[in-house]
């Protein structure tokens, strides 16, 4: 039985006897070598938006793209849903699911396929309205167990509906049931004999491919010795998933958010490398704003303007709190009102403290000062009066009193504690 988690998933559907796959809403969380392909294909997408619901399909050429190109699929609407045409099948894709004649249709996708696998979720991008990544395990056409994890993707011809899907998807075929078990005890007694170590766990320990030995291993969050390019690169994974959710699921974005902070921590340790990948990437950094940039190395630089400033915020509060390294998504979820409320914490921190303004600050001089001299007059409601004296033979000679002018009595005052 397959079992799928998807970004956005509206369905919740548990497994059907029947086969299909089970899916839940769980987003897709990509970290390590065999997601980045999926990283990439979400990345593409994102740069292709340009401020639109959903990018233009005449900016997609599949047919050019060498690095996801060949494990793709283009799915046409235009003539409805139930029936939707294939514009582009990519080469690998069609040799692995055996298609030697052209299909033009969804129709014609062999069953039990990986082509099939992928075309089964397009009707979730008609509902969610955004990119969809699931991941499943099935039996394939020569009989054994497949791994595979797909993203799909919407693109419009017109700005404003979803005509056009395209689907990326990688996959990894297992040995069969005997083999994979011998393999498994000749592991098992391997690790009986070799001296205990300490390791990372993956970043994505708990799917489908934990446990099973890939040609490279994954960088981890919490490898001391990942560079710092690594380390983005961790973190930009992380942010592509909780932005294909759309920031709807807390867990993927402290996640994110987790390892933009580890990634700035690292920063500060290697200087010249940051100063590289800033260079790259055409930022500087401001010291109104220092981790502004960290956050735009991360979830790129065309993110929402208002998110990066809450982003940098919540990881300045972090440093200024001694948040360690890997603790900020702990870190988050004890907080008091979660993102929003250490956003509003750290603003209250960082505004000056309140100022008398300068009249205030005037008339608290004038109340201060000693009397010149008393005069015996009615003093009224006022607590400053103005008067108007000439030079007289002994002193000064009131003539007049002014009332009933705030605006010239202020002024006054101002003049008079300058």
């Amino acid at each position: 039985m397959d079992m799928s988690r998807g970004i956005n998933d509206p369905f919740d559907s548990g497994p059907d006897v029947g086969g299909e796959e089970a899916v839940s809403d769980r987003p897709l969380e990509i970290g390590n070598d065999e997601r980045r392909m999926h990283v990439r294909a979400y990345n593409h997408w994102v740069s292709l938006l340009q401020g639109r619901p959903y990018p233009s399909i005449n900016d997609l050429d599949p047919g050019n793209i060498a690095d996801f190109g060949p494990h793709s699929v283009l799915l046409d609407f235009t003539a409805g849903v139930e029936n939707p045409a294939i514009r582009y099948l990519g080469a690998s894709l069609r040799e692995e699911c055996g298609v030697t004649a052209f299909i033009t249709h969804v129709a014609e996708v062999p069953s039990r396929s990986l082509l099939s696998r992928l075309t089964d979720h397009y009707l979730q991008i008609i509902a969610n309205r955004a990119p969809i990544g699931f991941e499943a395990e099935f039996v394939g056409q020569r009989g054994h167990n497949t791994l595979y994890r797909g993203i799909l993707m919407p693109f419009s011809s017109d700005g404003a509906s979803i005509d056009f899907i395209y689907g990326v998807i990688n996959w990894k075929e297992m040995v069969d049931a005997e083999t994979q078990a011998r393999l498994h005890a000749e592991i098992e007694e391997s690790r009986r004999s070799a001296p205990q170590a300490s390791a990372s766990a993956p970043v994505w320990a708990d799917g489908p491919s934990g446990g099973f030995d890939t040609p490279e291993e994954p960088v981890t969050a919490n490898d001391a010795g990942a560079s710092l390019a690594d380390q983005l690169m961790l973190a930009r994974e992380s942010a592509a998933a909780a932005r294909a959710s759309d920031t709807r699921s807390r867990a993927a974005l402290y996640r994110a958010l987790g390892r933009a902070y580890d990634f700035a921590l690292a920063a500060e340790q290697d200087g010249e490398g940051y100063a590289e990948l800033l260079a790259d990437a055409q930022l500087s950094v401001q010291a109104r704003a220092p981790l502004t940039p960290a956050v735009k190395l991360v979830f790129g630089a065309d993110y929402d303007k208002t998110r990066v400033t809450e982003f940098a915020a919540v990881l300045s509060h972090a440093k200024r709190s001694a948040v360690p390294h890997g603790g900020l998504d702990a870190f988050l979820d004890a907080a008091e009102g979660g993102i929003k409320g250490i956003v509003k914490a750290e603003r209250a921190h960082r505004r000056p403290a309140p100022t008398l303004d300068l009249f205030a600050r005037a008339a608290a001089e004038m109340r201060g000062r000693p009397p010149l001299a008393h005069v015996a007059m009615e003093a009224g409601d006022d607590e400053f009066v103005l008067l108007l004296a000439r030079a007289g033979k002994q002193g000064l000679d009131i003539v007049a009193r002014v009332d009933n002018d705030p605006a010239l009595t202020e002024r006054m005052i101002r003049r008079a504690a300058a």
